[in-house]
């Protein structure tokens, strides 16, 4: 029985250990030592071994990508790694792409079943006139896109599809979000092209006609056996729940971006009307969860110690009325007043504390 977390917070989300395990080969075939690597990178996080069917953390990955380029010292680390990277399957999307009948159906499968890969994937296709984007986005909480991690990611990508048909796969452009970096020669060298930065989201663009190429490993029935398995798999997610999804797409947004219903449908590849129904089914709605997202920050930053102007702004309120007028609803107090009781409550267990 799944059970959903308490109200304004998402439940972790988790990733598969695919990438890493591609990682260990391809941080070894550049000289670096994978468990070494790691362990700085985690600095003591405990850290389990990327067994085949292991779920880790995925709000722990930015250590990694973050302390990367000072460990190797390459400034260009992801897309080295990318390069070296041997993109095999190892996991059930991986042999479902090599199953697929074009690189349309193999593409709406990596969409469909993104979250078994990553739990943090915003991954959509779309088409307009000639041209197709496949939308990579990678989403973490407090964190904005890691240049590191999307550049790898980018190129392993496009090996992968570029394995699926048999070579003919060729990209139009790249978009990526993080900013241009100084030195732009091995992004050229690797994709064949120089990628657009500071854009709306990460994603490969190619010509549309490409997704009817045919795959030469295409097998009909093994996609639908394949199928079935994913289909199991993203059902034993937990964490992929609906509410839970749209939980954690608000605490990713909330304060950055406008929050709305129909941003956040587009983000879970739904149109606004199916997931407010959706989410009614579920004796919810996407202003309630909102409301409730927003309080638990507001309450967590004010208790943190955090000046109100800035709670209310990472809340998403431009204006501070607003925020006092919800806040009073939510708590029955002004934040000033709540944060005094909070700090006597602490003040009292502190003492409470020395005089045991």
């Amino acid at each position: 029985m799944h059970l959903d977390p308490p109200p304004g917070i998402a439940a972790a989300l988790t990733h598969s250990s695919t990438l890493r395990r591609l990682l260990y080969e391809a941080l070894a075939a550049l000289g670096l030592d994978p468990t070494d690597t790691y362990r700085r990178a985690y600095q003591g996080l405990p850290l389990a071994p990327p067994l085949l069917d292991a779920r880790e953390g995925h709000d722990n990955a930015p250590r990694f990508w973050q302390a990367l380029e000072g460990i190797s010292g390459d400034v260009d680390i992801g897309l080295h790694l990318g390069e070296v990277m041997k993109p095999r399957p190892q996991d059930v999307v991986g042999y479902l792409l090599l199953a697929s009948r074009d690189l349309r159906q193999a593409l709406e499968a990596f969409v469909r079943f993104q979250h078994i890969l990553s739990g943090g994937f915003v991954a959509r296709l779309e088409q307009q006139g000639d041209t197709a984007r496949l939308i990579i986005d990678l989403n973490y909480r407090g964190v904005g896109s890691l240049r590191q991690q999307m550049e790898c990611l980018a190129l392993l990508l496009y090996k992968m599809l570029a394995s699926v048909t048999d070579e003919g796969f060729c990209l139009s452009a790249i978009d990526f979000r993080h900013p241009a970096p100084r030195r732009l020669s091995e992004h050229r060298r690797l994709y064949g092209l120089l990628p657009q930065f500071s854009q709306a989201h990460d994603a490969l663009i190619f010509p549309c006609a490409l997704l009817n190429r045919p795959s030469r490993s295409a097998n009909p029935r093994l996609f639908a056996l394949l199928s079935g398995q994913a289909e199991q798999e993203l059902a034993e997610l937990a964490e992929n729940q609906l509410l839970n999804r749209v939980r954690y797409w608000l605490g990713v947004n909330l304060g950055g971006q406008p929050c709305s219903l129909a941003r956040c449908a587009q983000a879970l590849n739904l149109k606004a009307g199916g997931l407010q129904r959706a989410l009614a089914e579920q004796g919810s709605s996407f202003r309630a969860l909102h409301d409730e997202v927003r309080r638990s920050r507001a309450v967590q930053l004010l208790e943190n110690g955090q000046a109100i102007r800035e709670v209310a702004r990472a809340c998403g309120f431009a204006e501070l009325s607003p925020f006092y007028r919800a806040f009073r609803r939510w708590q029955g107090a002004t934040p000033q007043a709540f944060r005094s009781a909070a700090d006597g409550e602490a003040l009292a267990h502190a003492a409470q504390t020395l005089g045991q």
